[in-house]
């Protein structure tokens, strides 16, 4: 379940005086004070303004049994171009937070009407069907055929532009778009109804925030932190199994670990250490342990993983936190022992990236020191521009045999928060949607845990994702060199994929040779391969 702020719904006059007469909604062209919602929605969304006619003109609408909530006092709403009154909003609000559950809501026979009238004329692909509600059946047509179709993205149509509403301050229009994303908002359907959920929480949370409000009255999603053990165990098995999110790139980084440890000679009798800058949780090591005890004259003599976690005051890492009682060293040690592989597997909690050397790690130039860094990098500060370039300089400083980089493959560096909040929208759309398919369009609390992992991507300030370009020139300019996967670990790769949708691929640059992962034409995150120059 996931519950959200009523603390930005407007207050409406309690009279039957047409829409028409008491407002008028233009586009702001230029003052951002006169800006209202109604003629860019009915644009956008011609289904909607059958909502907004009985939302708005009304006269028992605070009597409703689904609305059960205290009017906001008429005199907070203002036309002020300040953050000044959403911060008096929150302030002054003391409503219950309104709960978007997965029941259908108990509206007055009207308004059901006219819901009903309005998803009747609702495009096919972003309606919802009774199976999804239900939770069985097979994903809506909504999700194979909107894609990457922005004109079906109906919920970033509404979230884009009340995130510059948010930065502009324009608390009119916030309220209104707030007001609407309440009424379709929903954890359950396709991914427009989801990404409206996800994304006006973060908005909600942003304010909060930013306004000084307690954050409290914004409930956070189920995220892998706050989870059970074996239930988050069972949710990644799941998830790697349906999709190749993490799979993949698992499966490039180590046929690269062994690309690496060939081009050594299999003769060499040196120690492997491997230093583990990931989200895989331990998920990603019991293949490459495997594919190790069958290599030509056997595993290395020893085999070390060092772990480097995230620390305890950056938990808004999407996908790399965990329950504070898991641990999978115990399990992947007994499956070494049984595979003849001498493996130890060091822990390094509280220690940031910055902090990391040659000592700390325990390494030492008589060992192959390879660097599994994936999904981690972008979370690196971005508020002081050369942090991520230092930690690489300390990366290089480490002198490994290898460095394998995965990482989301988008631009989503802008300063402003307007920019910022649509970039990670897109990031975010790609996974719900493919989430979709992947689970097949059911209703489980395994898809709700990853989805609600991946949404951390919204409200996450230090998310600030670069294009794989952006990664290549900060590595060269350190002095590393990249170098192409061989052959058989991008074809190992294929034949992996095959397994998953028919909308996902896999696309090699010829420039440099990273691998890139696909979903429905738009690209998701790269695998690239990096020496010492």
């Amino acid at each position: 379940m996931i519950k959200q702020s009523s603390l930005f719904l407007p207050s409406f006059p309690l009279n039957t005086t047409p829409v028409s007469e008491t407002m008028v909604f233009q586009e702001p062209e230029p003052d951002l004070n006169s800006c209202q919602i109604l003629d860019w929605l009915e644009d956008s969304m011609p289904h909607l303004p059958l909502i907004l006619d009985d939302l708005y003109s009304s006269t028992d609408i605070m009597d409703d049994p689904w609305w059960g909530l205290d009017p906001i006092d008429a005199n907070i709403i203002s036309t002020s171009n300040s953050l000044d009154n959403l911060t008096s909003t929150v302030s002054s609000t003391t409503t219950s937070p309104v709960v978007i559950t997965d029941q259908p809501r108990q509206l007055s026979s009207d308004l059901s009407k006219k819901r009903k009238a309005a998803e009747d004329h609702m495009p096919q692909m972003g309606k919802k069907s009774s199976a999804n509600k239900k939770g069985g059946g097979k994903s809506t047509k909504g999700d194979s055929n909107v894609g990457n179709n922005k004109d079906g993205r109906w919920a970033e149509q509404l979230l884009n532009p009340c995130a510059a509403a948010i930065s502009t301050g324009n608390v009119t229009r916030v309220q209104h778009l707030l007001f609407v994303l309440q009424e379709l908002a929903s954890p359950t359907g396709d991914a427009n109804y989801r990404l409206a959920a996800h994304g006006m929480q973060a908005l909600l949370r942003h304010l909060s925030v930013t306004t000084n409000s307690p954050a409290k009255a914004v409930a956070p999603s189920t995220t892998f932190a706050t989870s059970t053990p074996s239930f988050f165990k069972r949710s990644l098995i799941n998830f790697n199994d349906i999709s190749p999110w993490f799979t993949v790139p698992n499966n490039i980084a180590n046929n690269a670990i062994l690309q690496v440890l060939s081009e050594q000679g299999y003769g060499s009798s040196r120690t492997l250490h491997i230093l583990d800058i990931g989200v895989s949780h331990g998920f990603q090591w019991p293949t490459l342990l495997e594919a190790l005890s069958r290599r030509p004259g056997g595993p290395p003599p020893l085999v070390r993983l060092t772990v480097v976690p995230p620390t305890h005051d950056n938990h808004q890492i999407p996908f790399a936190n965990c329950p504070p009682d898991y641990d999978f060293a115990s399990n992947i040690l007994r499956f070494a022992k049984d595979l003849n592989v001498n493996l130890q597997i060091n822990r390094l909690d509280n220690c940031p990236l910055h902090n990391l050397n040659s000592q700390v790690i325990n390494s030492s130039p008589d060992e192959t020191l390879i660097i599994c860094a994936q999904f981690r990098l972008h979370n690196l500060n971005h508020t002081k521009p050369d942090n991520r370039t230092e930690f690489l300089k300390l990366m290089r400083s480490m002198e490994p045999k290898g460095v394998i980089l995965s990482d989301n493959n988008m631009d989503c560096s802008c300063s402003n928060f307007d920019s910022r909040f649509s970039q990670s929208l897109d990031y975010l759309w790609s996974f719900l949607d493919s989430t979709s398919a992947a689970f097949k369009g059911r209703e489980m609390e395994e898809r709700n845990l990853v989805e609600g992992e991946a949404a951390k991507a919204l409200i996450n300030a230090c998310e600030m994702n670069e294009k794989r370009e952006k990664w290549g020139d900060r590595m060269t300019g350190v002095g590393f060199v990249e170098q192409a996967f061989a052959d058989d670990v991008v074809d190992q790769a294929r034949a992996l994929l095959k397994k998953y949708d028919s909308h996902w691929e896999m696309r090699v640059e010829e420039k440099d040779g990273s691998v890139g992962l696909w979903w429905k034409g738009q690209p998701v995150s790269f695998c690239s391969l990096w020496k010492i120059d």
